[in-house]
């Protein structure tokens, strides 16, 4: 089992989403972050002064697979996330040590 965390531009959301979806990814988990990388922010003017945007919104998508289904998730994201501009984002593939679905108490695969 892998978790999929993808670090990606807000107005990608629907697209990822929707690129999961025909997959055959049933579930996601969103949250609304603020980080930079190679942009180092922006700088941009409001009632006339300069100001320094250090970090900038992005939204953080986390799905926990199974390993048969990795591969095509990861390459929806980026199909649906690419903008080609800088800051279009970053995916993490990390190994899932134990997955219990609390409900029903099932581990491993049956949680997923």
């Amino acid at each position: 089992m892998k978790l999929v965390t993808a670090v990606l531009k807000p107005f990608k959301l629907d697209d990822v989403r929707e690129a999961l979806s025909d997959v055959g990814v049933s579930g996601i988990t969103v949250t609304e972050v603020k980080g930079f990388g190679r942009q180092k922010g922006h700088t941009e003017l409001y009632r006339g002064s300069e100001y320094v945007v250090d970090f900038l919104p992005k939204v953080k998508v986390e799905i926990a697979l199974s390993d048969d289904q990795v591969e095509q998730a990861v390459d929806a994201i980026i199909k649906a996330a690419n903008t080609g501009k800088i800051g279009d984002g970053k995916i993490f593939v990390t190994e899932l040590e134990k997955v219990v679905r609390i409900r029903t108490g099932e581990t491993g695969a049956e949680a997923l």
